[in-house]
């Protein structure tokens, strides 16, 4: 694995996460906050994981010592919840772009949120944290057919490698 192909999967995250915004962007609030059975129970809480889970991880990539986690403090409505996820998604892409492909193999140590203490080469939490937001996306599809929103397309990463405008 290499930048580039980090670089890729990122580009192709935030691809995805922009979609999902449009989506998103269309709901009502009741269907944003409807309780639904899933891993997390509402769409506004699935997308503020998906949304913390991408800063938490790019903050201890940066180093920062005590990472937010915004499930704990975060206070805005959808919009709020919205743009925060297109920043995190850009911070990643950012990070990405302007790394060495030596440093995916350097060792990150972090603390969980629990304070549990951690070391990983960097192309593991990358491969996590691109992983995880193509699984949570996935789960909000589900979710939007639950609340009656159907106006769903595909975000496949082979989807988005077939369109060359996209990249």
């Amino acid at each position: 694995m290499t930048q580039q192909y980090f670089l890729d999967i990122a580009k192709y995250n935030q691809w995805a996460n922009t979609k999902a915004i449009e989506w998103l962007n269309s709901l009502t609030d009741d269907q944003w906050t409807q309780p639904l059975v899933s891993s997390f129970p509402s769409i506004a809480e699935t997308v503020l994981h998906i949304v913390a889970a991408e800063q938490v991880w790019y903050e201890r990539l940066m180093n920062i010592e005590n990472p937010s986690w915004l499930p704990f403090t975060f206070k805005g409505d959808r919009l709020d919840t919205l743009r925060l996820w297109e920043n995190s998604s850009q911070l990643l892409v950012d990070f990405i772009a302007n790394m060495q492909n030596e440093h995916l193999a350097s060792l990150q140590h972090y603390k969980r949120i629990n304070g549990e203490a951690f070391t990983q080469p960097v192309y593991e939490i990358l491969s996590h944290v691109l992983n995880h937001s193509t699984y949570h996306r996935g789960q909000l599809v589900t979710m939007l057919r639950q609340v009656g929103f159907i106006d769903v397309s595909s975000t496949d990463l082979l989807l988005y490698y077939r369109k060359p405008e996209i990249s």
